[in-house]
């Protein structure tokens, strides 16, 4: 990975921590740049808003690197910690918010970063409404993409962990497996211990989409251009077997 990051390491957040504030804002600005990495989050936000039974009091989590406010104006946007242009400082762990106060709660990458997801399902059972929804999309797991995790990739990869994952900083700590762990490992015991949750959906998806893009913290690998020829070939090779990344809905009892 050292050797990649020197070859392919975006110039802007070089040397920074992750859980530097201005790697977040900078980040914020690679998407806007790249113009392939700009295609792929919105594709990601029109699937997220797509399923949205109710399109008001929706609360992002993580909101500081993306865009999701220009298709979605009135969303909630949230950061654990000071950024500009987000309305909320929060805790996943511990939402500053009404009971019953939320449509929705969605995130891009987010859920594998919370070091107690338990905690946070139950303060998203607290905020949510009956019969609203939490959806995401995040790291999935499949022989290809383990490969690709890791080694290629610089957070933590480990499908055969717990639920829980190290409270190192706000966004170092991390488990890319964490999705597939609770969501598909341990779909029984998730059911059992969230009996108020239903898992409406997981649809795995983008094999090679994300890598070519660079990401966040590598070049781009490709013009933005061939975002749309891409997609389309994946789709028509087929998804599932080597997905990188999958939707997943969550809908509250009502």
């Amino acid at each position: 990975m050292s050797i990649l990051n020197k070859l392919l390491g975006h110039p802007l957040t070089r040397g920074l921590s992750v859980d530097d504030p201005r790697t977040t804002l900078l980040r914020h600005d690679i998407i806007q740049d790249k113009a392939f990495l700009h295609a792929l989050y919105t594709e990601w936000y029109e699937q997220i808003i797509g399923v949205l039974p109710k399109k008001n009091d929706v609360l992002e989590l993580g909101s500081g690197a993306g865009f999701l406010q220009q298709f979605l104006p009135a969303v909630i946007t949230s950061e654990v910690f000071e950024t500009p242009g987000v309305k909320l400082i929060a805790d996943a762990c511990a939402l500053p918010l009404p009971d019953k106060s939320l449509d929705a709660i969605v995130m891009t990458d987010v859920f594998h970063h919370i070091p107690d997801v338990s905690r946070f399902l139950l303060e998203a059972s607290r905020c949510v409404r009956p019969g609203g929804v939490v959806v995401m999309i995040e790291p999935w797991r499949t022989p290809w993409s383990e490969w690709v995790y890791t080694h290629l990739h610089s957070e933590p990869f480990s499908p055969d962990s717990g639920w829980e994952i190290p409270n190192s900083g706000p966004l170092s700590g991390a488990n890319g497996a964490l999705p597939w762990i609770i969501f598909q490992r341990d779909r029984a015991l998730f059911e059992t211990r969230f009996p108020q949750w239903h898992i409406k959906k997981i649809e795995p998806m983008m094999p090679f989409s994300y890598l070519l893009s660079g990401g966040v913290s590598m070049r781009s690998l490709m013009p933005g251009w061939l975002y749309r020829p891409i997609r389309a070939l994946e789709r028509v090779m087929g998804q599932k077997k080597r997905a990188m990344f999958a939707l997943i809905e969550l809908e509250l009892a009502s």
